[in-house]
């Protein structure tokens, strides 16, 4: 990319994230504003989708809630974000998981990646 952009975006740009990829389950707690109070809310879910690079980084986040798919999109660098936690690490073949969202019940399931200690 530009060196100067990047030099730019550099004091913006997020350290404490973890490494989410597509196939994870992740909660992200958001910070969210109604009238003058501030609550942090959790939105927990599936990582079907990394985009984007530096202070533009996204994941989109798929969880089915009363027998309905909602998709969040989450801007990673954002000061909204309060924090994420992995909860599983997927083990998956592709880097987008669209294929989720015509699938339902038990054929959502994705196997968990066993780390070598």
């Amino acid at each position: 990319m530009n060196p100067i952009i990047d030099q730019l975006e550099q004091p913006f740009l997020r350290e404490n994230l973890p490494d989410a990829n597509p196939g994870d389950t992740v909660k992200v707690f958001v910070r969210i504003v109604e009238g003058n109070k501030e609550r942090i809310q959790a939105f927990e879910g599936t990582v079907i989708k990394k985009h984007g690079a530096g202070i533009n980084k996204t994941i989109t986040v798929r969880k089915v809630f009363q027998g309905v798919g909602v998709e969040r999109v989450f801007l990673l660098n954002s000061p909204r974000i309060e924090k994420i936690t992995v909860l599983r690490k997927g083990d998956v073949r592709r880097s987008k998981l669209y294929y989720l969202r015509e699938r339902s019940g038990k054929a959502t399931r994705i196997k968990e990646k066993i780390e070598k200690r």
